[in-house]
């Protein structure tokens, strides 16, 4: 074994005896390896200048973009990246940039850029040409801003793969369609996408076809097709593609659809890999409350009797006229506690399915007189308008609707409250973001490449929430870190919004459906320009550190330009889980608190040991782990968060084996009634495991 690997192995190190944590022998770790390894394998040039012209001549870089700025410009940008003395804080952030995004040469021997390199080649490809825009991206991605994997990863290569790894796709109840959609989920699979799927349109089991009764096969051959692709287009064999697919829970397949991760389900129906999820209107709940049963529907029939699909309709709102309409079939009466008792089931088997609280989505949607939300994406996050697109035959052109690629990145809370200009990092992070959304065309996936053209959607999220916690010496789920979430999602929100006004108002052009959307009627900012102003706390200003207190007189402000000039950007806040980027940042994922004080991450014959960001042997009790946090507390945050992202927070539940049904279904229901809009994974953690600091999930 190398003697790095074993160093950063001996971090805990007869932990169970002693209880302490040997942090030090990680540092050491992550110095031997850079000297032993990187420094080792790293391709020397004589000069910066050589080194480019090296990596355009032998085509690892693209020439282009480098030539919109001049030879000094670039130099002064490689230079104002290394003055920040970067260092990577833990083995797993260097080892984990070093493997997974740093350039190598093609037979993988020589390493061919640093973290700094990287960084400026992202910095100079995003900005295309835009030298003031490439100072401040270097800035704020050296600071705190750090782009989504495939951006990161991707950006500025002459042979590379898309800027974007997710997608979201409409299905309709057509087999051009089915065919169609099936194509598309290869194709962006080929291309290393995590792809979601809507089948609530389809029409279930046993409905008509052409008028003849019990013909049709349901969702489920559909999702077995659709699971197939992604394991057939798996990026060059290197990993599996994935995707989820998504249905309502009114719907005439959901007891099928629930079953189908079960690793008992019928092989028939049994979905091995691909992800699922279960839309919920608010009715479900209203009725499960009175202990009555819900009726399932054919979206054949809704579409038949009112000319919309099933996800084009509030069923909360319809329902009791469904019931009433002599020509929409009851398929199916089924309990609605029993129905859910068998999706916590579900859960605590397989961690299966996601749930998507329809109302709270499409309730809270600025969009909502363009379309609504239909469903969500592999995360969980991102929640954008979507309209099917008609495929026609092949004799006549198809008409193509709106759906959606997610052009992520995200801020590290810690490093976000010590910058200079808080305004300027969220602005300069928007820029960079619109700059993948514009530098992304999907052309084999039209209505992506349309929805993409029209509304500029991004998703700018945030990560270390729970390592600043630590190191303000504040618990995860307390008041004030409840207090802290409010004060710093508002002044996100606030600097997103005013940057995409910025931009619309510099380009003078907004995006599709503002004049119909609530920021151009002022609806969105009334809950903002009436509030009552309040100062944080202590403990909280302390820990906001530069980042503003937004006023209600600033947000009458930024209300009146916004409806003068516009947004640029359709949607702009989505919290993604970040786990990937987290490591490379020495960063805690996401909004999510830990689940390990120290990870044990295991790759083929070796084993990477994680010690979360600052911490040490008097601190470890305040970095509190999932499992033992007060889940009710948990929600409490994520929806403090969430009244300020348009878009959702991909939330994922802790639970342990001495949990029960009931328990997970009241907490499913706190997060409802507290107006979060998904739930993303349940995660189990058995208690008949030796519990310590390293159990691995």
């Amino acid at each position: 074994m190398k003697e790095y690997l074993k160093l950063n192995n001996e971090v805990l190190q007869q932990y169970s005896e002693t209880g302490v944590i040997h942090i030090e022998r990680d540092r050491e770790a992550t110095r031997l390896y850079l000297l032993e390894y990187v420094d080792k394998n790293m391709r020397k040039f004589t000069s910066l200048e050589e080194k480019i012209q090296w990596l355009i001549k032998e085509q690892y870089y693209e020439a282009q973009f480098l030539q919109k700025y001049s030879t000094d410009f670039i130099q002064s940008i490689f230079k104002k990246a290394y003055s920040y003395k970067f260092q990577f804080c833990s083995f797993m952030s260097a080892s984990k940039f070093y493997d997974s995004y740093a350039m190598k040469s093609r037979d993988g021997k020589e390493i061919l850029e640093t973290y700094e390199d990287r960084m400026t080649i992202v910095a100079l490809y995003l900005a295309d040409g835009d030298e003031k825009l490439a100072t401040k991206a270097i800035d704020s991605m050296m600071a705190a801003f750090q782009p989504a994997t495939p951006t990161f990863l991707n950006s500025g290569k002459k042979a590379r793969g898309e800027l974007v790894s997710c997608f979201k796709l409409t299905m309709d109840d057509t087999m051009n369609s089915i065919a169609e959609n099936i194509g598309y989920c290869l194709e962006l699979s080929r291309l290393g996408g995590g792809v979601g799927v809507n089948l609530t349109d389809l029409r279930p089991l046993g409905d008509p076809i052409k008028g003849i009764a019990n013909r049709a096969s349901g969702i489920m051959p559909v999702a077995k097709l659709l699971e197939n692709s992604f394991s057939y287009s798996n990026q060059l064999g290197q990993r599996n593609g994935s995707g989820v697919v998504y249905l309502n829970i009114f719907h005439g397949d959901i007891e099928e659809f629930i079953s189908s991760k079960k690793p008992n389900a019928d092989e028939k129906i049994r979905l091995a890999t691909l992800s699922t999820g279960v839309i919920i209107p608010d009715i479900f709940f209203e009725l499960m409350k009175k202990d009555e049963d819900i009726v399932l529907f054919s979206p054949y029939d809704i579409f038949q009797q009112y000319g919309k699909r099933m996800s084009e309709i509030s069923i909360t709102e319809m329902y009791e006229e469904l019931l009433r309409h002599p020509n929409i079939r009851k398929l199916k009466r089924i309990n609605a506690r029993k129905l859910y008792t068998e999706i916590k089931k579900s859960q605590f088997e397989t961690g299966y399915p996601f749930e998507i609280f329809d109302d709270h989505v499409n309730e809270a949607h600025p969009l909502k007189n363009i379309g609504r939300v239909k469903m969500s994406n592999l995360c969980t996050e991102i929640l954008q308008v979507q309209k099917t697109s008609i495929i026609t035959d092949m004799d006549e052109p198809n008409e193509y609707g709106l759906d959606v690629s997610c052009n992520l990145g995200s801020i590290d809370v810690h490093q976000s409250t010590k910058v200079q200009s808080f305004e300027e990092l969220v602005d300069t992070s928007m820029r960079l973001l619109t700059q993948v959304s514009l530098k992304t065309n999907i052309k084999n996936v039209p209505s992506v490449k349309k929805a993409n053209e029209l509304m500029h959607s991004v998703g700018l999220g945030v990560m270390n929430l729970h390592g600043h916690f630590v190191s303000e010496n504040i618990l995860y789920g307390s008041s004030e870190s409840i207090e802290f979430v409010d004060f710093f999602m508002e002044a996100l929100n606030y600097y997103s919004l005013k940057a995409s006004m910025e931009m619309a108002k510099e380009k003078g052009v907004t995006f599709y459906g503002f004049e119909e959307s609530e920021y151009r009627t002022g609806g969105y900012f009334n809950d903002y320009v009436t509030k009552i102003d309040k100062e944080p706390s202590p403990i909280v200003k302390k820990a906001l550190g530069n980042v503003p207190v937004i006023t209600a007189a600033m947000w009458q402000q930024l209300k009146e330009i916004v409806m003068k000039y516009g947004l640029f950007n359709a949607y702009r806040l989505a919290i993604a889980p970040t786990v990937s980027i987290s490591y490379i940042r020495s960063c805690t994922a996401s909004i999510a608190p830990i689940t390990e004080r120290v990870e044990i991450r295991d790759y083929a014959d070796s084993r990477t040991i994680y010690p979360m960001p600052f911490l040490n042997n008097g601190n470890l009790k305040l970095y509190v782990e999932a499992y033992d946090i007060d889940p009710y507390k948990l929600i409490d945050l994520y929806a403090t968060a969430q009244k300020h992202v348009d878009q959702g927070i991909s939330m994922t539940l802790y639970v342990t084996d001495q949990w029960t049904t009931e328990q997970l279904a009241k907490v499913y229901i706190y997060a409802w009634l507290r107006g979060i809009k998904t739930v993303y994974y349940v995660r189990q953690r058995l208690q008949t495991l030796e519990e310590c600091v390293a159990c691995t999930i």
